[in-house]
């Protein structure tokens, strides 16, 4: 076997580890504090139904991985901030239903939505960057192609790059109880982007020496929080310089993180970090 196929192999292992290692929380508050609870994704889950069907992946995840049953004590969530402790009702392999207790109060999100457009990284980096743009509360997660990026739009199709980004999101959502699910988008070239209307505020961040004006992130302290934002990270060659001036022109603010030069995985998961604390501050 070549060698790479064995390496991606052993990395969608690792995956599904942590995935599994992910779905395990302690519940904070009520009468299950402090125990042990499974989390479950279930998309069709309404609220007002007392008992909902978990999808099938979720389902075998439960009965064969898990090796719950009927009469166990789960967490479910919808995705779209919604969250139910529950009891397993019925279980078979891929057929598992549960039955709604009591309304769990979730990991609140951030105050201000923010968008992640990332350029798509080298190897396993990208699920690095989503994984942990995840945990800290990104509303959504733009993939790009820039001109330095060593990829097509096609080739990240063909490759089913967005479902593996999205099982990776999932994830890190049940590993934050977090229990809304961000939204992975369909990847664009830059230009693309930068067509479509987006957030009043749109910072990208710049490389020291790369020629720009650039400002720091200071220069939001004074400012109100925005009612939303997105950042935008180039790949590990920085941007070129056609596109951080065709950004600029489309109302794009170019920023840096001072001047220090990081890796391209560091840089998102820093300013994620930086605009949160100045946002929430607010």
């Amino acid at each position: 076997m070549p060698w790479w196929r064995d390496r991606r192999r052993a990395s969608e292992n690792d995956a599904a580890t942590q995935s599994s290692a992910a779905s395990t929380v302690f519940l904070r508050s009520g009468p299950y504090n402090c125990c042990p609870v499974h989390r479950f994704f279930a998309p069709a889950l309404d609220p007002g139904d007392e008992t909902v069907m978990l999808p099938r992946d979720e389902a075998e995840h439960l009965t064969r991985v898990l090796r719950l049953g009927v009469g166990d004590t789960v967490a479910i969530f919808d995705g779209r901030g919604h969250e139910f402790l529950a009891r397993v009702a019925s279980a078979a392999r891929r057929d598992v239903r549960v039955q709604l207790l009591t309304r769990v109060e979730p990991a609140a999100e951030p105050p201000v939505p923010l968008t992640l457009a990332q350029a798509v990284l080298k190897a396993d980096k990208m699920d690095d960057v989503v994984r942990d743009a995840v945990m800290l509360g990104v509303a959504a997660i733009q993939p790009l192609v820039t001109k330095r990026s060593e990829t097509t739009v096609a080739a990240l199709a063909r490759g089913a790059r967005r479902d593996r980004w999205t099982r990776v999101a999932l994830a890190s959502v049940k590993q934050s109880r977090r229990a809304t699910l961000p939204d992975i988008r369909t990847p664009l070239t830059l230009e693309g982007y930068l067509s479509e209307p987006g957030p009043l505020l749109r910072l990208m961040f710049i490389e020291p020496g790369a020629g720009a004006s650039v400002q720091t992130l200071a220069v939001l302290r004074n400012r109100p929080a925005p009612s939303d934002a997105a950042i935008l990270v180039g790949p590990e060659g920085g941007w070129d310089e056609e596109e951080w001036t065709a950004a600029q022109a489309q109302g794009v603010e170019l920023v840096t993180l001072g001047h220090r030069t990081l890796r391209a995985d560091a840089v998102p998961i820093a300013a994620i970090s930086i605009l949160q604390f100045l946002w929430d501050s607010g």
